[in-house]
């Protein structure tokens, strides 16, 4: 069976759509579950996720609560009240398409060395056209993917994006479950806890894999798009490889700053190349980014939040 696990705060706007999306998949009802998380949202998810039990009466659907405030506290939530040996995890402001059941169970049995898995994430933006610094280097920003349109796997430095993403249960019972200390809280932008978990699986030598046609659509808000959430985004980021990082002991920092050092080269490069083709915001934005990881990776979290 497949658990598809929804975690979700405040965004109620959304979630009816992404569950009808989920269950409008041309697959048989007894081979998947959907759990929904509600993680002490403060709208009206509840009243939703109940419009969706009467309309969609023959789907396996539960919803319950994490009171720990945190996705991955959230998401360790669905793991427990999950029944399947094949874990998904999408975000509840996703439209899943039609097919994304049936592409998935078809990749399983092509790849039986397997335990995690990401999808394609195309966004789907509300202003209608994407903003004017997004390029290439940036789409993990947006919780999109720009990878080919082939199956892959993943090479050592790259992972699959939390709004599409999968597991066999005897991968995470090896690997351990989501870090409680890393992942969105709230409306603080931490994260790493995929990060985390990835670099844990591939060091135990098992196999995870990119399906380009299991596939999702991330509807993306203009407030996700100014250049203040990108430096929020930033120094979410800094701070959540700090908390990663020194868990794992001084060695460890002492090369994510290495790694912080080249990731600068890079952007200077880049800048620079889109500043001479007068791609000035573009050049901007990636700036601020990359200033800010900077930040959040140098100080303690106490001090920027």
């Amino acid at each position: 069976m497949i658990s598809i696990i929804v975690c979700t705060y405040n965004r109620a706007k959304y979630l009816y759509d992404a569950l009808a999306s989920i269950a409008s998949n041309d697959f048989p009802r007894n081979e998947y579950e959907i759990i929904l998380v509600n993680n002490n949202s403060i709208d009206d998810t509840e009243e939703k996720c109940q419009q969706f039990a009467a309309n969609f009466p023959d789907v396996n659907f539960r919803y319950c609560t994490e009171s720990k405030q945190g996705l991955s506290f959230a998401r360790n939530k669905g793991i427990a009240e999950s029944n399947g040996d094949i874990l998904v995890f999408l975000d509840d402001d996703v439209v899943v398409k039609s097919n994304y059941l049936r592409n998935l169970k078809s990749n399983l049995n092509n790849t039986p060395d397997l335990m995690a898995f990401g999808g394609k994430i195309t966004p789907r933006f509300e202003a209608g056209h994407p903003p004017k610094w997004l390029n290439r280097w940036m789409y993990s920003l947006i919780s999109a993917t720009n990878c080919p349109d082939k199956t892959q796997k993943y090479s050592k430095r790259k992972y699959p994006i939390g709004a599409n993403m999968g597991f066999r249960r005897q991968c995470l019972e090896k690997s351990g479950y989501f870090n409680t200390e890393l992942g969105r809280t709230g409306n603080i932008l931490l994260g790493g806890e995929e990060k985390d978990i990835f670099i844990k699986i591939k060091g135990l030598g098992m196999g995870i894999y990119y399906f380009p046609d299991v596939e999702i659509e991330h509807i993306i808000p203009e407030s996700r798009t100014t250049e203040e959430y990108i430096e929020r985004v930033g120094l979410g980021v800094g701070i959540s490889e700090r908390i990663r990082c020194t868990s794992a002991g001084k060695r460890s920092l002492h090369k994510r700053h290495f790694q912080e050092f080249v990731k600068w080269c890079g952007t200077i490069v880049l800048a620079t190349y889109y500043t001479l083709t007068f791609r000035l915001q573009v050049a901007k934005v990636m700036w601020k980014f990359r200033k800010n990881v900077t930040k959040g990776l140098s100080y303690k979290s106490s001090l920027l939040y």
